[in-house]
């Protein structure tokens, strides 16, 4: 839906110019150097490719771990400590049930959700723990959709736009994607609700859960554990002068340093919380 939605906006806008302008700037920057493509058959089979996916692999968790712990422990502080009011002054009739909203407050929810994740952005893994906090919250599903959406149009992919494409077609993605996002999680709103498929918000709380069963969600994650290995086995051991992918549009070292002693300080909070918990 987003996709058919921002390419009606762009039959509808013509922005050619802007494109025109977009790809010739690409072409300027453009790396020359081509390289013959294989068969997949024979990529398959070829070591140094699963070597660059355990590379890719590893430095994907590298950048990410510290925004999945931040985010995680920001939702769990906002969860214990925020009360329910400041949500409801946020978004507006909040908790009076999925079913109820009318379109106004729908719209409301949709345009406060990504400044919201714009304000508040971790990175797009650390925001979902903070979008179940909002919908059990009673925060309506197209807000909370528009939320998770916003990860499309935070500053960090402005800037990326803005590095590969130049900033009036990135402003120009940022008015698409926003635009889309908006009547997507709203459509999707009323085709949840029309089939009755929006879950009760009392049933989602991220701190009632029972976190750890042996059902077939314990054996996928062994399952994941022992590929995880392999592939940082890959990446680490078996990779050293192996060429990859590099981060599209890396942190400042000052954002980087930043991230990793918040990181430290929540394996530190989460730490005394479980201490804590089990003492009292």
């Amino acid at each position: 839906m987003l996709i058919l939605i921002s390419w009606l906006l762009i039959r509808i806008i013509k922005p050619h110019r802007l494109i025109k302008n977009a790809r010739n700037r690409l072409n300027e920057t453009k790396d020359e150097g081509h390289h013959a493509q294989k068969p997949l058959n024979e990529k398959i089979k070829s070591t140094e490719n699963w070597v660059k996916v355990g590379k890719q692999y590893a430095m994907e968790w590298k950048m990410v771990w510290k925004d999945v712990t931040v985010g995680f422990t920001i939702a769990g502080i906002v969860a214990a400590f925020v009360p329910d009011s400041f949500f409801q002054t946020l978004f507006i009739n909040t908790g009076n049930g999925q079913h109820s909203f009318n379109f106004l407050t729908l719209l409301e929810h949709v345009i406060v959700g990504p400044i919201a994740a714009f304000l508040t952005f971790i990175g797009s893994m650390g925001n979902i723990p903070l979008a179940a906090l909002l919908f059990g919250k009673g925060v309506s599903f197209a807000g909370v959709m528009a939320f998770i959406f916003s990860d499309l149009v935070v500053f960090p992919v402005l800037r990326i736009n803005a590095k590969y494409y130049g900033w009036r077609m990135s402003f120009f993605i940022l008015f698409l994607l926003l635009t889309s996002l908006i009547v997507t999680s709203i459509l999707l709103h009323y085709g949840f609700d029309l089939l009755n498929l929006i879950p009760e918000p009392t049933t989602t709380s991220i701190t009632e859960k029972e976190h750890f069963k042996l059902d077939y969600t314990f054996f996928l994650n062994l399952a994941f554990f022992a590929l995880s290995g392999v592939l940082i086995y890959l990446g680490f051991f078996k990779g050293k002068n192996v060429k990859h992918h590099k981060e599209m549009a890396p942190k400042s070292p000052m954002l980087e340093k930043g991230l990793k002693w918040a990181a430290i300080t929540s394996y530190l909070w989460l730490s005394i919380g479980i201490i804590l918990k089990y003492l009292l």
